[in-house]
């Protein structure tokens, strides 16, 4: 990527792995796109490993919710969850251990994300449940996203940005077999 580019987003239409070479993310998440025939819309913009820097570079994506994801553990350690939920809104950990009525949980160390999703802090995203072979991850998304047309997640790489329809969405969930539901966060 050239200066000038890094800039500015790089948006690619494709849904497919020939549409464009050398895309950045996780290329499992391409191959389970491509088998499902989801469509989306791929954009390039400097590592963002926070939602205040991602919002720079989101603004060319303004048809899109753009979602903050969590990753918890409980305090046993033995179980895991992944948070899905509005960029804008914020939650404090005893709200949420309220609201998920899985007892008291903490923030999953970068040790355990690379273990469960194959991720590294600042890039965590749903497409790394393709890298969840035992089923161990359950989701919990926030009920408000199932209003939206359109989701966006980093591909597994905090350099890229995907936009894939909430019906897609839905689709790549039922794929990846995670257990998930949807609640009321805020």
């Amino acid at each position: 990527m050239t200066p000038n580019e890094a800039k500015n987003n790089q948006k690619y239409k494709t849904n497919t792995l020939t549409g464009r070479k050398n895309m950045i993310g996780d290329s499992k998440v391409y191959q389970a796109l491509q088998e499902l025939n989801i469509k989306f819309e791929y954009y390039e913009h400097p590592p963002s490993p926070t939602i205040e820097i991602a919002m720079e570079h989101w603004k060319d994506i303004d048809y899109s919710t753009h979602c903050k994801n969590l990753f918890f553990r409980n305090h046993k350690g033995n179980r895991h969850y992944l948070v899905l939920l509005h960029y804008s809104q914020n939650l404090a950990v005893r709200d949420l251990e309220q609201r998920l009525k899985q007892g008291k949980i903490s923030f999953a160390s970068e040790k355990r994300m690379d273990k469960y999703l194959g991720l590294k802090a600042g890039s965590v995203s749903p497409f790394g449940l393709v890298n969840d072979a035992e089923k161990h991850v359950h989701l919990f998304i926030d009920q408000t996203l199932k209003q939206s047309k359109n989701l966006s997640f980093h591909p597994n790489d905090n350099q890229a940005t995907l936009v894939i329809s909430f019906d897609d969405f839905m689709k790549y969930l039922q794929w990846c077999g995670n257990s998930y539901e949807f609640i009321e966060l805020y």
